[in-house]
């Protein structure tokens, strides 16, 4: 008897040393624990401090129904006893339009059926011929997991996002740079192109069969232990990837960012088939998926949709945004957050206007002096190293980074060093008064066109910015507002616009040096009185508008052959709309561009525009220049409404009825998609009360 009662207490502590065990290998995966151990935070939201201020509160009282395809809320104690609160969120993936930002291009046909599983199901098969997308494409389908984790409240994993990249960094040394033949764009028919409203596509699909069950762990065997599993529909969620064509892993404006998705569900195993021709395409395909994936606070699931054909394609190669480092200084952090942000919303390209005539927070491998005369001190500055860090992070997220060193205007007081290192006057009115006679904004300073030693810097900081950022065909030389009253005071035998000329193209030929001699294919400058002179080369030369959609000068630079990306002040200028920053003259633009105002503005519908004027639309930017701005409003000033111009630049929806009036069904998954951002840690504005956003359809 006695040996009896010694072997039962001998098991129980065995089995209890065992569960013990198991729950401390399930705890360090951070993956979905059991229900009855975590309630998405509903109990205690403390436990991810990270994200505490971006939690989207439970509305346990509200329930909600579709009807017209649209959801309808009721307070859950009316409701039939025993029926299933169903949340917003998932009310609105499984009623009405498809809600995904940007709006697919091509086909989108998906279920209003919904799946639930748990994050221990993912995992990825992933086939290429290229180590080097390979080894890229993993990495961002471990920071897509991230994501999800995020989204379903879930602590993050130990391997933190900088080793993340720290390994994105590794492999791109170990693989090389992968350089390919560009892809052409995806093609369809005529019917295709319309878009699809949601359909019933909830029929099993039959096809060939995939292998399952690889990767379970200790956390899969727990959620089946306590009855997890059982609540799910999926068993194993395979993320089947395919990129056959190109290697390379150098963003171009040739570059194929076209992508397919197809998924099916059969026997609870769901495969995700996604297909592109590169690293970019399948990586926007990832960007899709994710918000195909929404967090059920009611189930304390993830959920997807049962089937989903997609076939999508940008419009426009370039979709910009530009943030202005110089006025104010900004963290890699806030930088490698608006990145991100980005490439959610399919934006490519990060404009990086690193200096100004305020400051030069960028030190110089060759020439530090330029910060240490420019930066506004030592802890605001950009390393060479922070500047690849930030390329690295951007590539993984299918972003190119742009630096721009303005040049020749806006070049202050880190440039006013040279008669003591014996280079003489580099620049020219550095601090002269009245700054409104020679500059657009205090303090002034425009580079010296006719010291060879203000070319010899130039070519270095372009030299040490390339190495930073990558092999390119795009970059900006600067060229905003160049103030012919500051030369003429040294130079007033010299033709001035000739002049200008002459600083173009000795720049240009040292960015060809800098480049390995090697011409970008196209070298970007601001548009201004002079960028029509005809010494610019229409050939290489690429030019960014920012005056208003509606002056000549959008006219006569497409008439005089150049390529042009739009980013007009009167539609995506962020920073306008708060108020004159000074007691005197013109310190502001206005009103402020609502979100609304960026999405409607179609500039080659509106100047009717033919295909050949057309075809030199690169595409566009939104603009945020940071008199007013600082690290704590940057969120909100770019978010939601960067956003805005990814979907026009991606998908270019049609104006069918009304140019100024923005659909219903477009406010609907704008404020989804900004609830995503949220959820995501980027503190984007609301764009109506949340009452609104919850009642789709009363409010406009």
């Amino acid at each position: 008897m006695a040996l009896a009662v010694s072997l039962r207490k001998a098991l129980f502590i065995l089995l209890t040393v065992t569960i013990f065990v198991l729950l401390v290998l399930y705890w360090n995966q951070s993956v979905l624990k059991p229900q009855f151990l975590n309630s998405a935070h509903e109990k205690s939201p403390q436990s991810s401090p990270r994200f505490k201020e971006y939690l989207i509160p439970i509305e346990k009282q509200w329930t909600y129904k579709c009807a017209g395809d649209k959801c309808v809320r009721y307070h859950y104690s009316d409701v039939v006893k025993g029926e299933k609160r169903v949340p917003f969120i998932t009310c609105s993936m499984t009623c009405g339009e498809i809600s995904l930002w940007p709006h697919p291009t091509i086909k989108t046909a998906v279920s209003t059926k919904s799946l639930k599983f748990s994050m221990d199901d993912i995992q990825l098969r992933l086939d290429t011929p290229y180590k080097v997308v390979e080894k890229h494409f993993r990495i961002a389908f471990d920071l897509f997991l991230k994501d999800l984790r995020h989204i379903q409240r879930l602590n993050l994993p130990k391997r933190s996002e900088q080793e993340l990249e720290r390994e994105g960094e590794g492999s791109a040394k170990n693989a090389g740079d992968g350089n390919g033949d560009q892809a052409r764009p995806l093609k369809g028919n005529a019917s295709d192109k319309k878009r699809s409203k949601r359909f019933q596509l909830d029929q099993r699909i039959k096809g060939s069969h995939a292998q399952y069950g690889e990767n379970i762990g200790a956390a899969s065997i727990l959620s089946r232990a306590f009855g997890t599993r059982k609540q799910c529909d999926i068993d194993s969620f395979t993320v089947n990837v395919v990129i056959h064509k190109f290697s390379d892993m150098h963003l171009s404006l040739e570059t194929d960012e076209s992508y397919q998705i197809n998924t099916a569900y059969e026997k609870r195993h769901y495969r995700v088939h996604i297909s592109a021709n590169t690293f970019f395409g399948a990586r926007h395909a990832l960007s899709t998926l994710q918000q195909l994936i929404w967090f059920d606070d009611e189930d304390n699931l993830l959920r997807t949709l049962s089937k989903v054909i997609i076939v999508d394609s940008p419009k426009f190669r370039y979709r910009g945004l530009m943030l202005d480092t110089s006025r104010h200084y900004f963290s890699l952090e806030a930088i490698k957050r608006t990145i991100a942000a980005m490439s959610h919303a399919k934006l490519n390209r990060f404009h990086w206007h690193i200096t100004d005539s305020q400051s030069f927070p960028y030190v110089s491998k060759h020439y530090p002096e330029l910060a240490s005369y420019g930066a506004y001190s030592d802890h605001e500055t950009y390393t060479l190293e922070e500047i690849r860090e930030v390329a690295n992070f951007a590539k993984l997220r299918g972003v190119q980074i742009i630096p721009e060193i303005d040049a020749p205007a806006h070049a202050g007081n880190g440039w006013d060093w040279g008669p003591k290192h014996g280079l003489g006057e580099l620049s020219l009115c550095i601090n002269q008064q009245p700054w409104s006679f020679y500059c657009g904004e205090p303090p002034c300073g425009q580079l010296n066109p006719k010291n060879n030693n203000t070319y010899l810097i130039l070519q270095k900081l372009y030299e040490e910015l390339l190495n930073a950022t990558g092999p390119t065909d795009y970059f900006h030389l600067g060229g905003d507002e160049v103030n012919l009253e500051c030369w003429s005071q040294y130079f007033n035998d010299t033709d001035l616009r000739g002049l200008w000329c002459d600083f173009m193209l000795n720049t240009m030929a040292r960015l060809k040096i800098a480049n390995n001699n090697i011409d970008p294919k196209v070298v970007a400058v601001w548009s201004s009185g002079l960028t029509n002179t005809k010494c610019l080369p229409k050939s290489h030369f690429a030019v960014q508008v920012w005056g208003a959609s509606s002056w000549q000068e959008n006219y006569d630079l497409l008439d005089n052959g150049f390529n042009v990306i739009f980013s007009h002040v009167d539609a995506w200028y962020l920073d306008c709309g708060f108020g004159n920053w000074r007691a005197t003259g013109e310190g502001a633009c206005s009103p402020y561009r609502t979100w609304q105002n960026v999405y409607k503005h179609r500039p080659w519908e509106r100047m009717r525009l033919d295909k050949l004027h057309k075809r030199q639309v690169l595409g566009g930017e939104v603009c945020l220049w940071t008199e007013q701005v600082d690290e704590g409003q940057l969120d909100n000033r770019l978010w939601p409404r960067a956003a805005a111009l990814g979907e026009r630049l991606w998908s270019d929806p049609d104006d069918e009825h009304d140019m100024d009036v923005v659909p219903q069904d477009v406010f609907k998954r704008m404020s989804l998609f900004r609830s995503r951002l949220i959820e995501l840690g980027i503190k984007a504005e609301p764009i109506f009360p949340k009452y609104c956003a919850r009642n789709p359809g009363e409010c406009i």
